[in-house]
């Protein structure tokens, strides 16, 4: 087996080579649950659930334990501890009675679903009484959810505030799913992450240039082609025609592309001067005169987003004019757009589109992109994501578990068998201790001895993960009611969805 072949036996901390012979004497089952926390002033009330059909096809189904991994991982761990702690009878057991299959259930809610923090997300039990350590030996990889949850969460945070302007300055949602561009593929830290995290975006809407987004989504979830891009250019490719050439830049880029749109950086130099002298000048008939669906995309790429994407609106709304749409808002002609991809986050986009309305500018007018803040700048703690055993039985007998540390509240944990259902007021909310009707639980079984048994398109994705109007509807009444209403915390922690 090459050094680089991945062994499940070895995806796991340290101290859990040795948690075998932690148990109590003749326990035979471990069910444990994996939740986003809820804590007191949490910035994102719903988390996205996405990412575990790619864990479970990529690392964990089919045959992942034979002699030769045994025999591999029985070696690092003699080196690693120093001593002999490894329970290598226990994964040949595995390897003879179940053909090195892992002998454990796995229900989850259905990928794309939106479920407001503190519940439920998935659950993890052995299907053999022999391998109860098996279900928290999977816990590290299993963790590594968080990556993807949290990534589609944010993408759809970005998606609401996106929603919540356009509507308001336009009268729809129309081009909602490419107002926001995916520019993080240089960001992350590694090709995996721009998979993973370049994937989750792609939930909630189909613009990006993370190819390796596009990929996985192809392989672990049916999708030919999920996201869509333009021809762009970078700095290189205008200053290496030199500080007095960028006119002549600007122009062999649109004879290079001379139908469908295409994005040019003009802030190498004097974003202002570009806009104002070269494209509101020099080149504006050739902008205005290019086919429909042929628009030119100027993209600022430096100084105080609010401030540039103000003024360079001004600046193009004096050559080539605007008019106002059905609501009242400023457009400009459909030749010339902007899109703003420097300092963008959920903070500095929320400031960007109320400036903008409070100009009388539409969200119409520019679209966005965004980098490490989507798929970077999170760690687990950003949705406090956490795996904890609820439930055991020890010869058959079960027992609800549970921790409940004084210093800290917050990290008390669910007991008993859990299920995820919907309460008599309609909000979603996670039935404890085994009492969960079963016709009623939104978990489903997606994985099974060695075999994934459900599966998802991403169509199907992003279906659960839809914002429809009245959801925007929703959302604005929530906001309103954070303003007055002292329920409104407690109400959204249960559920709108």
């Amino acid at each position: 087996m090459a050094a680089y072949d991945f062994n499940f036996l070895l995806a796991t901390d340290s101290y859990k080579i040795t948690h075998y012979k932690q148990y109590p004497p003749d326990i035979n089952k471990v069910y444990s649950y994996f939740e986003c926390r809820r804590r007191k002033g949490d910035r994102f009330k719903e988390v996205v659930f996405f990412g575990l059909q790619y864990l479970l096809k990529k690392y964990i189904s089919g045959q992942v334990v034979t002699e030769e991994k045994i025999q591999q991982a029985k070696l690092i761990y003699q080196l690693h501890f120093k001593q002999s702690v490894f329970d290598e009878e226990g994964w040949r057991r595995i390897l003879e009675k179940h053909d090195g299959r892992l002998p454990i259930r796995i229900k989850a809610i259905p990928e794309g679903k939106i479920i407001p923090r503190g519940n439920v997300l998935f659950t993890v039990e052995n299907t053999d009484p022999e391998f109860y350590w098996l279900t928290n030996y999977i816990e590290t990889m299993l963790v590594q959810m968080w990556y993807p949850i949290t990534v589609a969460t944010i993408s759809w945070e970005f998606k609401k505030i996106l929603a919540k302007y356009l509507k308001a300055t336009s009268g729809s949602l129309d081009g909602l799913e490419y107002k926001l561009h995916d520019f993080g593929y240089r960001g992350v830290s590694s090709q995996e992450s721009a998979a993973l995290g370049g994937a989750a975006h792609l939930v909630n809407f189909c613009s990006t240039d993370t190819v390796a987004g596009l990929l996985m989504a192809q392989q672990y979830y049916s999708c030919s082609m999920a996201g869509f891009s333009i021809p762009a250019a970078e700095h290189s490719t205008i200053i290496s025609w030199g500080r007095n050439r960028e006119k002549e830049a600007f122009e062999y880029l649109l004879e290079q592309f001379p139908s469908g749109p295409i994005s040019i950086v003009s802030d190498s130099y004097d974003i202002f001067k570009a806009c104002k002298h070269i494209w509101g000048d020099k080149l504006k008939e050739r902008v205005m005169e290019r086919k429909e669906g042929s628009t030119v995309v100027i993209r600022p790429d430096s100084g105080d987003p609010q401030e540039t994407v103000i003024e360079v609106l001004r600046i193009l709304e004096e050559s080539f004019g605007s008019s106002l749409n059905s609501v009242g808002y400023k457009l400009l002609p459909s030749c010339i757009r902007i899109i703003q991809g420097d300092g963008i986050d959920i903070h500095s986009i929320e400031e960007i589109l109320k400036k903008l309305k409070d100009e009388g500018w539409s969200a119409e007018n520019l679209v966005f992109g965004c980098g490490s803040a989507l798929l970077q700048k999170i760690n687990r703690d950003t949705l406090n994501c956490a795996f904890k055993c609820s439930y055991v039985e020890t010869k058959g007998k079960g027992m609800d578990v549970y921790k409940q540390p004084v210093t800290d509240p917050s990290k008390g944990s669910k007991r008993g068998r859990l299920s995820l259902s919907r309460n008599s007021l309609g909000f979603i909310e996670t039935v404890e201790r085994g009492n969960g009707k079963p016709e009623e639980d939104m978990l489903v079984t997606v994985f099974e001895n060695g075999t994934i048994v459900h599966e998802y398109s991403l169509e199907e994705v992003r279906k659960n993960a839809r914002l429809w109007e009245e959801d925007l509807a929703q959302l604005q009444h929530n906001e309103d009611a954070l303003n007055g209403d002292a329920l409104h915390d407690e109400r959204i922690m249960n559920g709108v969805h």
